[in-house]
């Protein structure tokens, strides 16, 4: 190594963890900014306390009830959350722990238009990352995220079977092919 692969190496790692703690401080941000109004989905959300009611004596009861709680409201509202573990016994640290670690999971609401952006290898290779990072630059959000108007999501997601066509986004169901980066502004405004 010589001194100016070592600066090179710090510099890069100085730039990972500012825009590790901005992402966290977006996130942070944004988890505040959705709120969820129980009274206005209050027979949604007692039919859920029932079933939640229901599994409470049987083992195991944790996956399907976020399972059903994410498919019912979407995501998996703080309120909801704290229903869940309240009802089923279970601490909110070993809950968030699950959230955190299944990939099924989300905690923020998806955007009316859910931007998928292929990974797979094909796409990965022909330059899904360079998309990403142009439609976080778009929209002011990161990977994962919704925009405070709760109008676009980018999900990251597995191959979605179109290698031919990589690199690929989906905007829910709309399927784009070779998608260069330069085009990416033209196709979120068919949106707005």
């Amino acid at each position: 190594f010589t001194l100016g692969n070592i600066s090179g190496i710090i510099k890069n790692i100085k730039e990972k963890i500012i825009s590790i703690t901005q992402g966290k401080q977006f996130y942070r941000r944004i988890l505040m900014s959705f709120t969820f109004d129980l009274k206005e989905h209050a027979s949604q959300v007692e039919e859920f306390r029932e079933f939640v009611r229901s599994k409470k004596d049987i083992k195991g009861p944790l996956m399907p009830v976020l399972q059903r709680a994410q498919d019912e409201f979407g995501y998996l509202p703080k309120e909801i959350i704290t229903m869940i573990s309240k009802i089923l016994d279970i601490p909110l640290s070993e809950i968030y722990g699950v959230i955190t670690f299944y990939a099924q999971f989300s905690l923020i609401p998806k955007g009316k238009y859910d931007i998928q952006v292929c990974e797979g290898t094909a796409c990965y290779v022909k330059g899904a990352q360079r998309v990403s990072e142009k439609l976080q630059e778009i929209l002011k959000i990161p990977a994962g995220s919704t925009t405070e108007d709760q109008k676009f999501s980018i999900t990251p997601c597995r191959c979605v079977g179109l290698c031919a066509l990589a690199p690929v986004i989906v905007i829910n169901g709309d399927v784009y092919g070779k998608v260069a980066v330069n085009e990416l502004e033209s196709i979120v405004s068919k949106y707005n």
